[in-house]
């Protein structure tokens, strides 16, 4: 990682300590300026001073060896003149423009102390001791004359450096009050950056506890993005993609759930159509059989209609007993279809008008058995029956590109839109199927199943305007995958 929490405190650490280096940098070195004139000034006080009383000492070496001369008070008269002249050196040092002409005086005096105290020692040698005793007098005269002339020097200094010393106060003043601001401004700014960088690592902190309580109340499509890029940002990504791995659990648990719902009902919908199947039938293969030998004696007596009507009814019958979770050609299915009307025709003679429209390129494609009967003996009993002068019901079979559809209309009262809707919705009706057992619910289910999709029917419905009941079939669903769905 490019940046860390561990990082970012460091960051902060050295900002302060920078930031205290600096201050205390800036103040020793103010402090170590101002100490250094204020020594400057005390040491030349004390070097005129230590002349004043080196000339006093050397008067005084002076006089004790006039009087008796000797190695020794020799020896000590050299020491202080050696050192006068050494301090004499110094003194010329803190020469500068205000107190150049003070300052020259001042060395003349110590030369002409030279000279003089030389002098003086000259005419002791050569046994003059008037001459002696006079440059003596005038060495002293010169000595007091420095003495005098330093504490003039000396208050001199005091007068020039007053501003100076003023000046150290107030800045003392000032620098206090400087501090004081700069304390203040430096607090602001680490309360700024101290803000800042808290921000930096609490907003992401409850962004990810956002997420998470969203995540305990089920919400697991909100996406967790956090901006930093520390060890946090890690950790959201981390947490992210475990949201993502729950969410497809969710969703994969869902689809099986979905699935293992829909076997179920398919399972639960083979039952009750076997059941109603046995519950509409008494004995169908001795029905069957009956019905086959009463065709036969009915031919065998002249009525040829009654045996065309036995015919239907038992082929009708045959096609019955199939098992309904094997598919058939459309063609079967018409053919079956028109063996039904034929029956309904023998039972409400031009009550019932059916006009049939088929494009037998078609009729080869696979649908589940037992589809359309059911839906034209609905509109059968819904458009024919009531009415004293019957109805009419409509089948076409229209070939297409991809499906083929098939249309069933009557002209009858029509049907609610709560209705057409609980009958897409699949929800049972006990008037539907009074003859077969299946009613239009089950139609809608079985060929959902078989197709594997929901617009496979469509209902079109006008309350005295009759009902359309529209088939999409695709051409390229075969038997197979319907006998594994619906055999599971």
């Amino acid at each position: 990682m490019n940046s860390s929490i561990q990082k970012k405190i460091w960051i902060l650490v050295m900002v302060v300590l920078s930031i205290m280096a600096v201050i205390w940098i800036s103040l020793t070195y103010y402090n170590h300026k101002m100490q250094n004139q204020y020594n400057n000034i005390l040491e030349r006080y004390l070097l005129m001073n230590e002349v004043s009383s080196a000339s006093q000492e050397m008067i005084t070496a002076l006089n004790n060896y006039l009087l008796e001369p000797s190695p020794d008070t020799l020896d000590v008269l050299y020491t202080d003149k050696d050192k006068i002249q050494k301090l004499k050196s110094d003194v010329s040092e803190f020469m500068n423009k205000e107190n150049q002409f003070a300052l020259t005086n001042y060395v003349n005096l110590v030369d002409s102390l030279t000279e003089t105290t030389d002098r003086s020692l000259m005419f002791h040698t050569e046994r003059e001791t008037a001459n002696a005793m006079k440059a003596f007098a005038e060495a002293t005269r010169i000595s007091n004359y420095i003495s005098d002339m330093t504490l003039t020097l000396i208050d001199t200094e005091l007068r020039t450096y007053d501003r100076f010393y003023r000046g150290i106060i107030d800045q003392s003043v000032e620098l206090n009050k400087l501090g004081i601001w700069l304390f203040l401004l430096i607090t602001l700014l680490l309360l700024l950056f101290a803000y800042w960088f808290s921000l930096r690592i609490t907003k992401p902190v409850l962004k990810l506890s956002q997420a998470a309580n969203e995540l305990s109340k089920g919400r697991f499509d909100l996406k967790i993005e956090v901006d930093s890029n520390d060890e946090i940002a890690f950790l959201a990504k981390m947490f992210d993609r475990m949201r993502i791995n729950i969410n497809n659990l969710i969703s994969e648990i869902h689809y099986n759930a979905q699935l293992e719902n829909e076997l179920q009902q398919n399972k639960l919908l083979l039952q009750e159509s076997q059941l109603r199947s046995l519950q509409s039938q008494i004995n169908p293969h001795f029905l069957f059989n009956t019905l086959n030998t009463l065709s036969k004696k009915a031919y065998l007596e002249g009525s040829e209609e009654t045996s065309d009507l036995l015919v239907s009814v038992a082929g009708l019958l045959r096609h019955n007993l199939r098992r309904l979770d094997k598919s058939i050609t459309l063609a079967e299915e018409v053919r079956v279809l028109q063996q039904y009307i034929n029956i309904q025709k023998a039972r409400f003679t031009d009550r019932l008008h059916f006009q049939m429209e088929v494009e037998e390129a078609c009729l080869d494609v696979q649908i589940p058995g037992l589809t359309l009967q059911p839906i034209v003996e609905n509109a059968v009993i819904y458009a024919v029956e009531p009415e004293e002068d019957g109805g009419t019901v409509w089948f076409r079979v229209i070939d297409g590109i991809e499906q083929v559809t098939i249309e069933i209309e009557d002209n009858g009262p029509g049907m609610t839109n709560e209705k057409i809707k609980r009958i897409l919705e699949e929800a049972p009706d006990e008037t539907e199927g009074r003859s077969t057992g299946i009613g239009i619910s089950n139609v809608v289910k079985r060929l959902r199943l078989f197709y594997n999709y929901d617009d496979v029917i469509h209902i079109e419905s006008r309350i005295g305007h009759g009902t359309k009941v529209v088939l999409n079939i695709p051409k390229q669903k075969g038997v197979d995958t319907y006998d594994k769905t619906t055999n599971r």
